[in-house]
């Protein structure tokens, strides 16, 4: 979140698209309801299903599932037309009027640069045009031809309310009414906020989805206000935390990057990451890049790391290829992995195409599996009927159940959606054998270490040379020594860091995490503070836990001021210039002791200083978003540009496009979401929460219900490609057909709860029917919009 979850009270229009925030979120939409109650703010939710967030709406938009980008570029393209943009925003802090190179093109769905059999893009022309200097040619007029703004209005021009309403099903009349309620935040005095989940995360363009509501923001003036932002709503207490953390597998903690193989040593790899300034007097923020990392491998190595030995660079690993989870199966699949650690996470039922995951599963030696309950994914190897149909004696695989501690029976940090790293106390001891994560991966460390120094091994360096000193306990370093070195320390003076402007690149810092800095200092634990007091009544409440980075509440704050440092809207002002010093409610998002002039590029950890509409070469198929169907398309085409359909860089392992199925096979879109009554895979295993919602099931229109001669109840089978399940059928109001690109297309839906290992009712997980086919840059797989048939089972 750029914003956080208290600040959503201040919007004028709230706008849920890609998720469904009052029955995923039900606590957080509290703030929705406080914005309508108290602020008179309207609500929007587009969604495929009239859902439990569009039940309590203002306006409701209907549309195709993998269409988001479309209605979100036609959106923009409504706002520039209409003169709906806030123009003084626009031309102060965004690209709008940079310069873009000569050779950089788009044609036909393609942009410049790219390669047919590798399907990837040379980025090269994906660029500014730069002056001598190196800095980025402007045109501040906005009439250069070649300038972002220009060609943004070009590239959206295409899409009018007719192609969005052809292309996503959303009738004209409903889209006009989104965009006019939208666009009515324009203006200084109001904004608004978008909420989004894993409903744009979960498609082959899921990065694309978020840019261009980006956009959009950019517009509208809407990014660095209160009210508005770009909010992730988090399905997990800590799912933000586990990003922070690396999640990703070309990620390090504090979204440093891990080196590929072509970063040989240490200057090459900090060259590579440590951007140059593309205007003049750039704060440029990831100038710092080397204090960052420098730190960051004093913590991984502590003394072991020296400016000689490069700080520990070469005991990183070094990447050859997106090794995601996917990946991993997929090496699984072939024979290429003996063994895995699943970790906190339900393979079996999260992973696409099931029946390929559990093979995958069968040819392992060993699998180990960290987690509090007994997952489907520990006895995958149990045959289970029709649930999970497999011969025991035929796998190979020895599974080691390791049991660890839930988040109630253990003391540590957690870091919500708003990005407040919140400290909670352990409420209960486990039960039986459960350990904690750290005590169970400490244990496997010294386990290793003593092996190596028994019997010698490959490359012992990394593990003999990992940071353990200094914990009460080398066997279980508890969660606030941890805590202590994710924030960070001063190696010369051994106290803790106040914050990242501290950090240093000559090896006299070490830091676990960046952007943590500030959150553990000799003042003690900022994230177990509980001082709620708001003196300005905006939601900003500094003294309640520690929000990254540097307790600050709302990211690139210096946007909700002109350039001149007074507030667009003083009635919603954050930050303001006055008699000579800056004055405000949060800690400001740059170097408070510069003038308004000189610190009027709000979007310091760009090298411009601005916000971009056009993203240079940082995302895999294109610097502008553009509409690309899913790959399993119900209308077999793509209206915009018929030879190519959809994500032109998407990933395709091998084998994966003979399970893809075709519209003429499988007719209908299948989407997936979660229920209230339960919790991803955790609360079937609560008995109240699996007597409240005993079973799966799929929801289907009443036409499409009627046409299949399917009732209320009646037992289905759900198809796509790759496999099939069982379940009862919902027949409902809540999903619509649309009618798209001259066809009739029809929508069902799955909750994604099941599973045969718990207190619910035994079904198929849903995820037996979905593609592994994924987002082209976080290879994030297309659970949202994939084909399926349907069929009523007869005689049951």
């Amino acid at each position: 979140m750029t914003n956080h979850w208290i600040d959503i009270k201040n919007s004028n229009v709230v706008v849920i698209m890609g998720g469904n925030a009052a029955e995923a979120h039900p606590v957080g939409f509290g703030w929705v309801t406080e914005a309508m109650e108290h602020n008179n703010a309207k609500l929007v939710v587009v969604d495929p299903r009239y859902n439990r967030s569009a039940a309590l709406s203002d306006c409701y938009a209907p549309l195709r599932s993998g269409t988001d980008i479309a209605f979100l570029l036609g959106l923009s393209r409504y706002l520039i037309e209409t003169k709906q943009v806030n123009y003084d925003y626009v031309k102060a802090y965004t690209n709008a009027s940079y310069i873009v190179r000569e050779d950089f093109e788009f044609n036909e769905g393609l942009f410049s640069g790219f390669d047919e059999k590798t399907r990837t893009y040379d980025k090269e022309t994906w660029h500014y045009d730069l002056d001598e200097n190196g800095y980025a040619k402007v045109d501040e007029t906005l009439s250069h031809p070649r300038c972002v703004w220009n060609l943004l209005k070009k590239h959206v021009d295409r899409y009018d309310f007719e192609t969005v309403s052809n292309i996503t099903g959303t009738p004209v009349e409903d889209y006009e009414k989104v965009c006019a309620l939208i666009g009515s935040t324009h203006t200084h005095d109001k904004a608004a906020t978008f909420m989004y989940a894993l409903g744009w995360t979960h498609h082959t363009k899921g990065a694309q989805n978020i840019r261009s509501m980006a956009m959009v923001q950019l517009l509208l003036g809407n990014i660095g206000v209160l009210g508005g932002g770009v909010n992730a709503l988090r399905g997990h207490s800590n799912v933000q935390g586990a990003t922070d953390m690396g999640l990703l597998c070309q990620a390090l903690p504090g979204y440093l990057k891990l080196p590929n193989d072509k970063d040989t040593d240490l200057k090459s790899y900090l060259n590579r990451y440590t951007p140059q300034p593309l205007r003049p007097g750039q704060t440029n923020y990831w100038s710092n890049y080397p204090k960052f990392f420098v730190s960051q491998m004093k913590s991984f190595w502590g003394n072991h790391a020296t400016s000689e030995n490069d700080y520990g660079y070469d005991w990183l690993p070094k990447w050859d290829l997106q090794y995601d989870f996917t990946k991993h199966i997929d090496m699984m699949y072939k024979g290429e992995v003996n063994g895995y650690f699943i970790q906190g996470v339900n393979a079996i039922n999260s992973m696409p195409n099931r029946n390929k995951t559990l093979a995958a599963f069968c040819k392992l030696k060993y699998m180990v599996v960290m987690d509090p309950l007994a997952t489907e994914t520990s006895v995958f190897w149990e045959k289970a009927g029709e649930f999970n149909n497999v011969e025991p004696s035929e796998i190979q695989t020895e599974v080691f159940r390791l049991p660890t501690t839930l988040f109630a029976e253990e003391e540590g940090c957690i870091v919500n959606s708003g990005r407040w790293m919140q400290w909670h106390w352990k409420g209960a001891n486990p039960p039986g054998e459960s350990k904690p994560d750290a005590e169970i991966l400490s244990g496997l460390l010294m386990k290793l270490r003593a092996l190596y120094d028994d019997e010698g091994g490959v490359l012992p360096e990394p593990i003999q040379a990992a940071h353990w000193a200094g914990y009460h306990d080398k066997m279980f370093p508890h969660g606030f020594e941890v805590a202590k070195e994710l924030n960070g320390i001063d190696l010369k003076t051994g106290k803790q860091l106040n914050s990242f402007s501290e950090l240093k690149d000559d090896g006299s810092t070490a830091c676990g995490c960046w952007i943590y800095s500030g959150s553990w200092t000799e003042e003690g634990n900022m994230m177990a503070r509980r001082d709620n007091t708001d003196k300005s009544g905006k939601g900003i409440t500094p003294g309640w836990a520690f929000a990254w980075p540097a307790n600050r509440r709302v990211l690139y704050n210096r946007a909700s001021s002109d350039v001149n440092g007074k507030p667009w809207d003083p009635k919603r002002a954050i930050l303001e210039w006055d008699n000579g010093k800056w004055h405000g409610i949060d800690v400001g998002d740059f170097n408070m002791k510069i003038s308004p002039q000189e610190s009027a590029h709000p979007f310091i950890m760009q090298p411009e200083g601005a916000g971009r509409f056009f993203a240079l070469d940082k995302l895999a198929e294109g610097p502008f978003p553009e509409h690309y169907e899913p790959v399993e398309s119900p209308i077999g085409t793509n209206p915009l540009h018929p030879n190519v359909i959809s994500n032109p860089a998407v990933r395709m392992l091998d084998g994966v496009a003979e399970t893809l199925g075709s519209h003429n096979d499988f007719p209908y879109v299948c989407t997936t979401y979660c229920v209230t009554e339960h919790f991803n895979f955790w609360t079937k295993h609560c008995r109240l929460a699996a007597i409240s919602m005993p079973e799966t099931f799929v929801e289907l229109d009443e036409v499409l219900a009627k046409a299949k001669g399917i009732n209320n109840g009646d037992w289905v089978t759900v198809s796509s490609k790759r496999g099939e399940l069982k379940t009862k059928a919902l027949v409902t109001k809540r999903l619509q057909p649309l009618k798209v690109n001259g066809q009739l297309v029809h929508t069902v839906g799955l909750p994604r709860h099941g599973g045969h290992n718990a207190l619910t009712r035994k079904s198929t997980s849903c995820n037996i029917l979905t593609t592994e086919v994924g987002d082209a840059n976080t290879q994030v797989p297309e659970f949202k919009a994939f084909l399926v048939n349907v069929a009523k089972v007869e005689g049951v």
